[in-house]
């Protein structure tokens, strides 16, 4: 675990990191991206350590990868690529440079590191896990070949490197179902989201999905009656799901896809008012772009994509802590099941 106290004496030894209305201002086309979601006082707050982190990666070589469940202020402050898992992990075979910041939870580092082992990947808070990550082991994945004997194992990146290393095939939220229905074989095991699961067997009939017994704790919060409810008091709300959610809300949804489908839904409809049914900062990174549209109605918050902080990223690269490492042996496989996702993936978009 950090030390707070430690950490943040030493960056005030090295940087000037008092709240700013001069660098406010200076940096007022970053702030033009946020300021439907962020104060000006919040702004003064943050600029002293977006100024410092933008100045720092040219220094270090480095790139910051986000995800679109990081806050407005990393989002749009320091981020040289923001998307979903799947965006990230293409980006992560194309980063040119020496250092790359994830900014997310640890899978996706692990993930960075898979695809770029000579690199140096820093993770800002190594206690960023994920709940969906941590409901599968490689005991697991031999627990559902045993069950199904032949069927291939389709793996979502929520996982770590041994649980990938030990799957034919990974697959993200938004690519799932074209993964799956590529398959040779008629049974398709998918771990561990049993609601992606559950999901993806309804677009691809054709196929016998099997799941593993995992779920999101911010997406499964969802229910369909809270859903209804809320289209009964607002009617003109177009409803977005992510695919994460289980089906009955998917169900009652307007569209699901993943955190990048659904901002292209969004830029493409223009609906006056949007519910998204997803992690909270999801809304608040697009609403700047969206001025027109109304994001209204619940959310739930990721605690663990929410420990990713302005001052643990800068920290991160002034003393290049939390280096990734993943045995090379485990890697080797792990990058195998993800390189497959991805050459699939272009393969089916071209």
């Amino acid at each position: 675990m950090l030390d707070q106290i430690a950490l943040r004496a030493e960056l005030a030894d090295h940087y000037d990191l008092a709240p700013s209305p001069d660098l406010a201002l200076a940096t007022a086309d970053l702030y033009a991206r946020m300021e439907r979601v962020v104060s000006p006082p919040d702004w003064a707050i943050h600029a002293p350590y977006v100024a410092a982190i933008n100045r720092l990666k040219k220094e270090r070589n480095a790139v910051i990868l986000a995800h679109n469940y990081m806050t407005p202020e990393i989002y749009h402050g320091v981020a040289d690529v923001v998307g979903d898992s799947l965006q990230l992990a293409i980006e992560a075979t194309r980063a040119e440079a020496d250092v790359i910041v994830q900014c997310g939870v640890h899978f996706m580092a692990e993930t960075a590191k898979i695809l770029n082992p000579a690199k140096t990947v820093l993770m800002p808070d190594m206690e960023a896990g994920c709940s969906l990550a941590e409901s599968i082991t490689p005991a697991g994945i031999a627990e559902m070949r045993a069950r199904y004997p032949g069927a291939p194992v389709v793996t979502y990146v929520n996982t770590s490197a041994a649980v990938k290393a030990a799957s034919d095939i990974c697959c993200t939220s938004s690519n799932a179902a074209q993964i799956v229905a590529a398959q040779d074989s008629d049974t398709v095991i998918m771990t561990p989201d049993k609601y992606l699961a559950q999901n993806v067997a309804r677009q691809v009939p054709h196929k016998r999905v099997v799941w593993w017994d995992g779920a999101c704790i911010v997406h499964e919060r969802f229910t369909a009656q809270d859903l209804r409810d809320f289209r009964s008091y607002n009617p003109e709300t177009r409803i977005i799901a992510h695919p994460e959610c289980p089906p009955d809300v998917v169900a009652e949804a307007d569209f699901s896809g993943s955190t990048s489908g659904i901002i292209g839904y969004v830029e493409r409809e223009r609906p006056q008012k949007a519910m998204l049914v997803t992690e909270c900062s999801m809304a608040s990174n697009i609403s700047g772009a969206l001025p027109e549209v109304d994001f209204v109605g619940p959310c739930n918050m990721c605690p663990y994509m929410k420990k990713i902080t302005l001052e643990k990223i800068l920290w991160s690269l002034h003393a290049m802590d939390g280096a990734v490492e993943v045995d090379a042996a485990i890697a080797a496989k792990a990058r195998v099941a993800v390189q497959r996702m991805i050459d699939l993936s272009r393969q089916l978009a071209g």
